[in-house]
């Protein structure tokens, strides 16, 4: 699961990767295609990597009830 500020980050990271694969090309194009990748799994609040390694940085407080 994810938590809040992790998928803020991921988002500016994936804004970042994008604006640079789209202003630079070239090799920076894996780099908006990991963006994507960043902005999709912050957007569904899910990562699928993150459930391979048993992660979670979503807060333990937080979880309701």
């Amino acid at each position: 699961m994810m938590g809040f500020w992790d998928a803020v980050v991921r988002v500016l990271i994936g804004v970042i990767f994008v604006w640079l694969g789209i202003e630079k090309g070239g090799v920076f194009e894996i780099a908006q295609i990991v963006g994507y990748i960043l902005i999709l799994t912050s957007i569904i609040s899910f990562c699928p990597l993150y459930k391979l390694a048993g992660i979670s940085s979503r807060c333990e407080e937080c979880k309701t009830a």
